[in-house]
């Protein structure tokens, strides 16, 4: 089966996926952007849930149920902060994509939506960021035909365009 990758202008919480990931911080407990917009979303059970988790190293991801969101899972994932490139900061971007991919392959996901990881207070350049999630993405699925669909999420026309133009290259 061929998965449809897309990429759509929206909100995250809003989407009825399997799993929607969040751009989260290393403690899981919320925060601004789009952590802090799941979080109220999701309602308290979620902090609640994510206290037991013990937190989140970069480049990994946990998972959680949705709760009061229509996505039955939230795959919680920590970028890199941006501090000009030399700091393998590419790679555990790249991380955040493969190991939300992994962990919703373990939990029979077939439908998730990514938000642009990393781009917002972290500073990762949004061209270079799409760039890396697209591809890590579409190298995933050349391996695995188990998802119907992949969304790249977008909160403003900059990062939807950007993310179009991603997407074409592949």
């Amino acid at each position: 089966m061929k998965t449809l990758i897309k990429a759509k202008k929206g909100d995250i919480t809003t989407l009825e996926v399997d799993a929607i990931v969040n751009a989260a911080n290393s403690s899981l407990l919320g925060g601004g952007g789009v952590d802090g917009a799941i979080h109220r979303a999701a309602g308290k059970e979620l902090y609640d849930f994510n206290k037991k988790l013990g937190g989140c190293p970069t480049g990994e991801a946990k998972i959680s149920p949705g709760f009061k969101l229509p996505a039955k899972y939230i795959i919680h994932t920590v970028g890199p902060v941006w501090y000009g490139g030399n700091n393998d900061e590419d790679r555990l971007l790249a991380d955040c994509y493969k190991n939300s991919l992994v962990l919703a392959e373990k939990n029979n996901i077939k439908s998730i939506a990514f938000p642009a990881i990393s781009t917002g207070v972290y500073r990762f350049p949004p061209e270079r960021a799409a760039e890396i999630a697209v591809k890590t993405v579409s190298g995933y699925l050349t391996k695995s035909d188990n998802f119907t669909e992949i969304i790249f999420i977008c909160f403003d026309d900059g990062t939807y365009q950007i993310y179009l133009d991603a997407i074409k290259e592949i």
